[in-house]
């Protein structure tokens, strides 16, 4: 479990076991370790969309960064997680995510895309 949602299992706070809480508390975006080994932080982005009922969607982007930290090496990306009327709807959806699923959500990104490096070296 990554350090931060392992905080946040601990109970430091409940504010802290949230993507929002924690964005709030600490004025920075979690860390993570995947499935891979490899040090993620995330972020949440937003996209307006055709659609007229929902014309937002957002989702998550996991920056994977150096292991000295010194800079980002390259990322995965969740499917679309959320579609609102508003970027605050997504924003607020997006807010209330527990940690311990930000981590799921990551360790699936991370194997969608060792399984998209293997596909493309067959090819």
């Amino acid at each position: 479990m990554s350090e931060s949602a392992a905080a946040a299992s601990a109970g430091e706070s409940a504010e802290d076991r949230t993507l929002g809480g924690y964005l709030s508390v600490h004025d920075r975006p979690p860390a993570f370790e995947a499935i891979d080994g490899q040090p993620y932080t995330v972020s949440i982005e937003v996209e307006k969309t055709g659609d007229l009922r929902e014309p937002v969607v957002g989702y998550l982007v996991f920056p994977r960064w150096a292991e000295t930290g010194l800079g980002i090496v390259g990322h995965v990306e969740s499917p679309v997680l959320w579609r609102a009327a508003t970027r605050g709807g997504v924003m607020q959806r997006a807010g209330a995510l527990e940690l311990t699923e930000v981590q799921r959500l990551l360790n699936e990104a991370v194997l969608r895309g060792a399984g998209a490096d293997v596909a493309g070296r067959r090819s």
